[in-house]
């Protein structure tokens, strides 16, 4: 049932009175103002509560992306923001940021900024949309702040494509493998294990592990499945405390070659980030905490918030940067120069545009290493376990020559 606030006046005292009443048509609001002797000044519905159960199910950075560049072009042509944000809910195709619009729509209106507005609906806007949106209008220059915001998550986007499509690959082959293999042990090997229980020879020892290993597989597949749901369960449980998450995306970052792309790719949305909030009047501490929340690893997000410390205590930003040992030399020294410079924001883009293509070489240098590695390993694996079962055949054409 749809909610509605309306705004009467005492029929007596003159007294304005605002309230809320859950009735499902504009009548019964008129009925119920007459119904108690008041005057109708104005009445409005409440816009639906928008739950969004995720980034992924609710607004893609896509629809972001245009909903700001239509924004900005709006705002520039000198649209008033209600009627631009007005047009936006209506031309808006995703049913999600079209509620969440008419919600920003609504909460404007009542005299919200629309950055307070923005930040009530935080799985569509991030922290980073929100604080940038807030210096546009501090500023005077939101439309500039919109386009500035729309390069940036464009940019962000390919950057996670990047770094998801390196991992696809691998992800494939690994899966391939192993439904290979479990069609093998499955299917096939029970069929030459009752084979050679017919015939009395002695198995070698390459065709007794795999038959071992299939039937291990058929009496205590649930076992197996237990024992995988449990582990990724403790694992996930384990990587949500802050001790977990920071030793794993340790580890993750000092791997041979994911470590390098993971690193780089770190790098790359630091810097891109916390200079796209510095040059759009985002004060250095605020853009370091926003900066940290986005990082995606816990040692780059520690290393941040020291840097916010520190420059809280009146020094640089690159000194634990430096310390971390996350970020390479060459950035330290970037931002230490543009520090003493006074143009922090400009070296950062340098720096992100720089390692965006560092990125690129990262996902071709993996992509080139893992299809031999991978290719080799599904080989063996299928291929040795073909050839342990064809040993014994070859015993018993020896045997009859």
């Amino acid at each position: 049932m749809p909610m509605f606030e309306y705004t009467a006046k005492n029929a007596t005292s003159g007294q304005i009175l605002k309230g809320t009443l859950d009735v499902p048509t504009k009548d019964e609001v008129i009925a119920f103002i007459r119904k108690n002797r008041m005057i109708l000044v104005s009445y409005r519905e409440q816009p639906a509560q928008v739950k969004l159960p995720g980034m992924k199910k609710g607004v893609s950075t896509r629809d972001v992306v245009i909903f700001t560049r239509q924004f900005a072009t709006m705002i520039n042509a000198g649209l008033p923001l209600v009627q631009s944000l007005s047009i936006l809910a209506q031309q808006t195709e995703n049913k999600t940021l079209k509620d969440v619009t008419k919600a920003v729509v609504y909460d404007v209106e009542a005299g919200n900024t629309l950055a307070d507005a923005l930040a009530k609906h935080p799985k569509a806007f991030t922290d980073l949309y929100v604080n940038m949106v807030a210096a546009g209008e501090a500023g005077g220059i939101l439309d500039t702040i919109l386009l500035r915001l729309a390069t940036f998550l464009e940019k962000n986007d390919a950057l996670v494509r990047k770094v998801k499509g390196a991992l696809v690959y691998p992800a494939v082959i690994i899966s391939v493998a192993i439904i290979a293999v479990a069609v093998l042990l499955i299917f096939v090997i029970p069929t030459f294990a009752s084979m050679f229980a017919s015939v009395n020879m002695t198995l070698p020892l390459p065709t007794r592990i795999v038959m071992g290993a299939s039937d291990t597989l058929l009496r205590f597949w649930w076992l197996m499945i237990l024992v995988i749901v449990v582990g990724v369960l403790g694992l996930r449980s384990y990587y949500a405390t802050p001790n977990g998450k920071k030793t794993i995306d340790g580890l993750l970052l000092k791997s041979p070659v994911l470590g390098d792309l993971l690193r780089k790719s770190a790098v790359s949305r630091f810097t891109r980030t916390l200079g796209t909030l510095i040059s759009s009047g985002v004060s250095i501490l605020d853009g370091l905490e926003i900066t940290a929340k986005t990082a995606g690893n816990r040692v780059i997000h520690d290393a941040v918030m020291q840097s916010r410390q520190s420059i809280a205590g009146g020094e640089t930003i690159a000194g634990p940067l430096q310390t971390s040992g996350v970020f390479p030399p060459m950035v330290i020294s970037m931002i230490s120069v543009g520090e003493q410079t006074g143009g922090l924001d400009e070296m950062l883009t340098k720096i992100a545009d720089f390692y965006d293509t560092e990125v690129d070489v990262a996902v071709s240098a993996l992509l080139s290493l893992m299809e031999p590695v991978m290719i080799v390993v599904l080989g063996v694996i299928v291929g040795g376990m073909v050839v342990a079962m064809y040993l014994p055949i070859f015993d018993m054409v020896n045997a009859v020559q």
